[in-house]
């Protein structure tokens, strides 16, 4: 057998589980279960995320090689500050998914990001657009990410809202993956990324709306419709990684980083998450009103 085929498929293994020791409570379970009540699950959840963010900023600020400015050093203090505001809110249970003036805001800072990478790339050269779009692009995404789940301090219930969300995101892109391979003709965005083709794209939807059907059916404790959540996933989910892929031809850069050892980095693994996260954030803002 293929040593790399071996050592993704063992970095794979490792990577799946620790998101599902993190984003269940499975997790807490079993470390309680040598030492009772040693950590709660959503300490779990929290140092996932707060590993991942530090993890991709980092990868980010190396993709965009900032200069000597002085944005270099600005950079990760303005990340760990947005972090802490959420990460305020998500030990307090401030979470309440209403129309908020700033998290509006920040998506639409998202949105801006997005079109400047790819119709305006040349303002990303100067250290302060730099600047902007790494805080925009990694910090605001795992900070709406802390917003997901619903767990209790009281009983240690913790839901499966994130698990969910990325075993959508796998399934849409193994589907895309699969549907392109056999019958894909028409390019998706060639330049960026000439594997995607739209054929692939359209099964991707299909599959993951019938997956996120069974979600529905059997998690109906779930904050919000699966059904909805799966097509915002298999609609959004690609978009996610030509994001990453214009920003690594961008600055010609192939992978994000290597700490998942056949795979890739942070970013590589989690680009589809990245746009995800903020769309079904605020589908959940706009479900209490529907």
């Amino acid at each position: 057998m293929d040593k790399n085929l071996i050592q993704r498929t063992l970095s794979g293994i490792v990577y799946v589980a620790i998101i599902i020791l993190c984003t269940t409570p499975l997790g807490a379970q079993l470390i309680n279960g040598i030492s009772p009540d040693l950590v709660k699950q959503e300490y779990l959840y929290y140092g996932l995320i707060t590993l991942l963010l530090g993890v991709g900023s980092w990868e980010c600020f190396k993709i965009m090689n900032f200069g000597n400015g002085y944005e270099k050093w600005v950079v990760f203090p303005l990340i760990i500050f947005v972090f802490y505001i959420f990460s305020k809110r998500f030990f307090q249970h401030g979470f309440y998914f209403d129309f908020r003036i700033s998290e509006i805001l920040a998506m639409a800072l998202i949105l801006i990001a997005v079109i400047t990478l790819f119709k305006f790339a040349s303002e990303l050269y100067f250290d302060s657009g730099k600047l902007i779009f790494t805080v925009i692009y990694v910090a605001l995404p795992f900070s709406f990410a802390l917003g997901l789940p619903k767990f209790s301090s009281f009983d240690n219930k913790f839901s499966l809202e994130v698990l969910f969300l990325f075993i959508l995101i796998w399934s849409s892109d193994t589907f895309a993956y699969l549907t392109g391979k056999f019958f894909g003709k028409h390019k998706m965005a060639p330049k960026i990324s000439p594997k995607k083709t739209w054929e692939g794209y359209i099964g991707g939807v299909v599959l993951t709306l019938i997956l996120a059907y069974f979600i529905e059916q059997y998690h109906p404790d779930l904050r919000g419709n699966w059904i909805v959540v799966g097509f915002l996933v298999a609609a959004f989910a690609p978009v996610g990684d030509l994001v990453e892929s214009q920003l690594k031809r961008n600055f010609g850069v192939k992978d994000s980083g290597n700490i998942i050892p056949g795979h890739g980095g942070v970013l590589d693994r989690l680009d589809s998450f990245l746009i995800v996260v903020p769309v079904v954030y605020l589908y959940f803002i706009l479900e209490k009103f529907i």
